[in-house]
């Protein structure tokens, strides 16, 4: 009976990582307010050096998901005058020198979701259009900013990335989707006005979730994963 348990749990555990993937269109069904908070509270088990627990969470739904949407996709569309600053993000997310083979793979994931929605090289209206789409959280019902206080070090960001992947394999259990989404981090400053965010927390990223739209193209999106023998090494001797 235990053997058949432990079958069992492994193959729950291996379905919900094997099956979640970054969905990018979602329907509108509400997600009780009870399966958000059990989800959060089952995520903050996640370990964390000295148990400092470094995340915090704004949650938005309704109303004020669609105010904060509103405001970022304003400024997000508005004419870039030639004497504007560039608008800078909370942090960097990715390296100043793309090198091999992380630009290969950046550019097959832009290029196959692209294909799908039949965006052509060089649409950068249509582009731009879909990146939009981030701040929509692409129609989920539920969005969620992460913050993380800013005296803290790069220990705690390894510790913040298992809480938001205890998030999305939580949503996965209860037949949730979600989307993690660094695009929030250069609208930072309109997200801590709006959220009342202290100026002593620095956004992380945002997080779409809800229930995935089965019939829209983008959703069929696979991610290849680096064969083992490609980032793995075992000495036995």
């Amino acid at each position: 009976m235990e053997n058949k348990q432990t079958a069992e749990q492994q193959r729950a555990v291996d379905t919900a990582i094997l099956s979640r993937r970054s969905i990018r269109a979602f329907l509108p069904d509400a997600v009780p307010r009870a399966d958000l908070e059990r989800i959060l509270e089952v995520a903050a088990r996640a370990p964390s050096g000295a148990n400092m627990q470094p995340w915090k969470v704004y949650v938005v739904s309704g109303v004020a998901r669609r105010r904060l949407s509103e405001r970022i996709l304003a400024a997000y569309t508005a004419p870039k005058l030639p004497e504007a600053p560039a608008r800078t993000a909370s942090y960097t997310y990715y390296p100043r020198q793309w090198t091999a083979p992380f630009i290969e793979r950046r550019r097959k994931i832009g290029l196959d979701l692209y294909q799908l929605l039949g965006l052509e090289r060089g649409d950068t209206e249509g582009m731009a259009a879909q990146h939009g789409r981030n701040f929509q959280f692409f129609d989920a019902p539920v969005g969620l900013i992460f913050t993380i206080e800013r005296v803290l070090e790069q220990g705690s960001w390894l510790d913040y990335g298992m809480f938001l992947q205890n998030i999305m394999l939580a949503a996965r259990a209860r037949g949730l989707d979600t989307c993690p989404q660094a695009a929030f981090i250069h609208y930072h400053d309109i997200i801590s006005d709006e959220l009342g965010i202290p100026a002593s927390e620095m956004v992380v990223c945002g997080m779409a979730l809800g229930y995935a739209d089965p019939d829209k193209v983008e959703n069929r999106l696979t991610t290849e994963r680096e064969p083992l023998p490609g980032f793995v090494k075992f000495f036995e001797e």
